[in-house]
C-alpha cells in the first residue's frame, strides 16, 4: 500500500505563486515605504542579491506551515493564525539569512516586510471565504436585499411540483424569492407560473443563473429517473449557486410536501434508480399479523427492514440488536411514528448466545425471521478470522438451526456480492453462512430457508460514502484503493424492499441475487460527492489512490459460474440454482477454510459435519 501524499492542486498552485510573489513585492514595497520612494542605490543592490531568496523561502516555510491544507472558503480564527505564525518565521529566517549573506536592511525594513506580507497572504484568503459567504454585504453583490437577506431562487420544473414549490415560497414569505423557473417543455417558455416566468430549457441554467443573479437552483421533479436528474445537477455544478431538490414523490408522505422536504442534492439521488414495483399482496400475505424477527435490527440494512416491515401490520415486531444504542434509536423513531398500533420489542443479545437465543425464540416464537446481523468489514476480518467466523458462520447456524426448530415459517439471511468466489476472510465467511442455509433445508422442511445476495448499499454504516465524505469535510482529500475499481450500489430502501419481495418466493434452500444494475468506479463516486459538497475534484479537492486493501477485489460479481441464474416474477430478482453436488460444494469448502485460515475457530470440523 502506497502512502498516501500532501498534492497541489491548481488552486493551490496559484495560490502558491500569489504568496511568493507577495514575498517579493512586499520587500519592494517596504523600502520604497521606508525611503520615501527613493531606494538608495546600496539597498537596490541587496535587493537584486537576494530577490529569490525571498521567494524560495516564503514557498517553502509557507508549504511547511500548513498555507496550502486549509479550506479557506470555510476558514476560521486558527486557520488565520498559521498564516501569523508562518509568515514571522519566514520574517526571522529572512533577517538570519540577510545577516549571513551580508546584505543587511534596516530593522523597521522588516518589520514594514512583514506586516505588508501579513497582509496579503491574509487578505486574500479572507476575500475568497467572503465570495464564498452569505454575508450582507455579498449579498448585495449578488442582487439580495441588504437587510432581509433573500435568497434569489430559480425553480427547475414548471410542473405541479414546481408550480406548489413557488406558491408555498410566496405564501410564506419565505427568506427564499423564486425568480424564474426553468422547464424541457418548450410549450411553457411563454408564461408565468403563479407570477414567476418559465425562461428556457435546463441548458439555459448557467446563462440563466448569471443573467438574474440567482443564488439558490431547486430541482422540483419529483417524478424524474435519476438518470435526468443526474444530467440536471451536473448543469448546476457549472454555477455557483448551491443546488437543492424535491424528493422523489415516494419518499414523501401522501406525495404532499412542504418547503422543509426541499433538501441538498445527495449521491443518492444520482445513483438511485427507479422505484420498484412489489407485489404487496404477496409480501402482506406473510407479514401481516406475524411474529416478526429481525437480527442486527439496528443496522442499517436491518433497521430499514424494520421501517418497511411496521407498515404491514406485523402482530410484533422484534428488533434483536447487540448494540444498545442503535437499537434505542430505531426504537424511538418507530415509537414516534406508529405509537401503540406497533407491537414493537427490542431485544438486546448476540447471535453467538445460544441461550439467549433459545429464551427469545421460546418466549416469542417467531413466524419469519430475517437475519442481517453479521460483520461486514473485509479489511477488520482479515485481522479477526476467528472472530468472523463465530459471527458470521457460527451465528448464523444458531439463528437458523433455532429458528427451524422453534417452528419459524420462513428464515432469510441478507448475504453479498462476496461470497462469490470470495479472495477474503469476510466473503468466506459468508458464503459459508449461504451453505449453512442450503443445508438447513433437509433437516427442517417446514421452514423456509433462503439468502439474498446483493452488493453496497448508499450511506449504510461504515460503508464508502461516510468515509468520503469525513475526508471531505476534515482532511481536505479523498482517497480511493485504485482508480479503476468498481463496486455495484443500490439505495438501502430499495435493497430491503426487495429482499421483503424475494422472501415471498422462498420456498426453501434458494439464493436469490438483486439486479444490482451498472457497476459504478468509485473513483467517479468519489468525484460526485466532492462535487455535491461544493468542491471541484482534484482543483480543492484531491484524489490520492492508496493501493488494494488486504482481501479486496478490483470488482465483485453476483453469482458463482456453477450458479445457472433464473428469472422470478420480479424484474430485479433472480433466482440460482444451487450447486446439487456435496462434492463440490466439499471442493469450495476447503478452498474457503483455506482463505480463512483460522485453525482455532473449529471450522475444518464443523464443515466436515455440514456436508458429510
Amino acid at each position: 500500500m502506497t502512502s498516501p501524499v500532501r498534492r497541489i492542486t491548481p488552486k493551490k498552485a496559484i495560490l502558491v505563486l500569489f504568496d511568493i510573489s507577495a514575498a517579493v513585492a512586499a520587500i519592494l514595497f517596504a523600502c520604497l515605504i521606508y525611503y520615501s520612494g527613493s531606494i538608495p542605490a546600496s539597498t537596490l543592490d541587496s535587493l537584486r542579491n537576494t530577490w529569490y531568496i525571498y521567494l524560495i523561502t516564503s514557498g517553502f516555510v509557507f508549504y511547511l506551515s500548513g498555507f496550502y491544507d486549509q479550506m479557506w472558503a470555510y476558514s476560521s480564527g486558527t486557520a488565520y493564525l498559521s498564516l501569523f505564525i508562518g509568515v514571522s518565521f519566514h520574517m526571522l529566517v529572512m533577517v538570519m539569512v540577510s545577516q549571513l549573506l551580508g546584505e543587511r536592511l534596516g530593522f523597521p525594513i522588516y518589520i514594514l516586510y512583514w506586516f505588508l506580507l501579513l497582509t496579503a497572504v491574509s487578505g486574500v484568503r479572507l476575500l475568497y471565504r467572503l465570495t464564498r459567504s452569505n454575508s450582507p454585504f455579498l449579498a448585495r453583490i449578488r442582487g439580495r436585499d441588504p437587510v432581509t437577506g433573500q435568497i434569489r431562487v430559480m425553480i427547475v420544473g414548471a410542473g405541479v411540483a414546481g408550480s406548489q414549490v413557488i406558491l408555498e415560497m410566496k405564501t410564506r414569505q419565505q427568506v427564499r424569492v423564486p425568480i424564474l423557473a426553468i422547464d424541457d417543455n418548450p410549450l411553457t417558455h411563454t408564461y408565468q407560473n403563479n407570477g414567476v416566468p418559465v425562461l428556457g430549457n435546463r441548458f439555459a441554467i448557467p446563462a440563466l443563473a448569471r443573467q438574474y443573479e440567482i443564488d439558490e437552483i431547486i430541482i422540483a421533479i419529483p417524478s424524474a429517473r435519476p438518470e435526468r436528474i443526474r444530467e440536471i445537477v451536473e448543469i448546476c455544478h457549472q454555477t455557483p449557486c448551491r443546488v437543492r431538490i424535491l424528493p422523489f414523490f415516494g419518499d414523501l408522505i401522501e406525495g404532499r410536501f412542504t418547503l422543509a422536504d426541499i433538501r441538498d442534492v445527495a449521491i443518492e439521488d444520482l445513483l438511485g434508480r427507479d422505484p420498484q414495483d412489489l407485489e404487496i399482496d404477496k409480501i402482506s400475505s406473510y407479514l401481516t399479523g406475524k411474529t416478526v424477527l429481525i437480527t442486527g435490527g439496528g443496522g442499517s440494512i436491518g433497521g430499514e427492514l424494520c421501517r418497511q416491515i411496521a407498515p404491514f401490520g406485523p402482530s410484533r415486531l422484534i428488533i434483536f440488536e447487540i448494540y444498545e444504542n442503535n437499537a434505542y434509536t430505531l426504537q424511538q423513531e418507530l415509537s414516534a411514528r406508529y405509537g401503540t398500533s406497533l407491537n414493537l420489542t427490542v431485544l438486546i443479545g448476540s447471535i453467538r448466545d445460544q441461550a439467549r437465543l433459545n429464551d427469545v425464540f421460546e418466549t416469542y416464537r417467531p413466524d419469519v425471521v430475517f437475519h442481517a446481523a453479521a460483520h461486514k468489514h473485509v479489511p477488520l476480518m482479515e485481522e479477526s478470522r476467528a472472530d468472523a467466523v463465530k459471527n458470521n458462520v457460527y451465528g448464523t447456524r444458531n439463528v437458523a438451526e433455532t429458528s427451524g426448530r422453534y417452528g419459524a415459517s420462513r428464515f432469510v439471511l441478507i448475504s453479498t456480492d462476496k461470497a462469490v468466489n470470495p479472495t477474503n476472510v469476510m466473503g468466506s465467511t459468508k458464503r459459508i453462512a449461504e451453505m449453512v442455509i442450503m443445508q438447513m433445508r433437509e433437516r427442517f422442511p417446514e421452514t423456509r430457508y433462503a439468502a439474498v445476495r446483493f452488493g453496497n448499499v448508499l450511506g449504510s454504516s461504515g460503508s464508502v460514502i461516510p468515509l468520503f465524505k469525513q475526508q471531505i469535510e476534515r482532511e481536505k482529500r479523498v482517497t480511493v484503493t485504485h482508480p479503476d475499481i468498481e463496486r455495484f450500489f443500490m439505495t438501502i430502501p430499495e435493497a430491503a424492499c426487495l429482499v421483503l419481495q424475494a422472501g415471498a418466493y422462498a420456498n426453501g434452500g434458494e439464493i436469490f441475487v438483486l439486479d444490482m444494475g451498472k457497476p459504478v468506479k468509485i473513483s467517479d463516486l468519489a468525484r460526485d460527492l466532492i462535487r455535491l459538497s461544493g468542491y471541484e475534484p482534484d482543483v480543492d479537492i484531491p484524489i490520492e489512490y492508496v493501493g488494494l486493501r488486504p482481501g479486496e477485489k478490483m470488482f465483485e460479481e453476483l453469482y458463482l459460474d456453477s450458479e445457472a441464474m433464473h428469472k422470478t416474477e420480479h424484474d430485479k430478482i433472480f433466482v440460482l440454482e444451487p450447486v446439487a453436488s456435496k462434492q463440490a460444494l466439499r471442493t469450495e469448502a476447503k478452498r474457503l477454510e483455506g482463505i480463512i485460515n483460522a485453525s482455532e475457530s473449529g471450522l475444518g470440523s464443523f464443515l466436515d459435519q455440514l456436508l458429510k
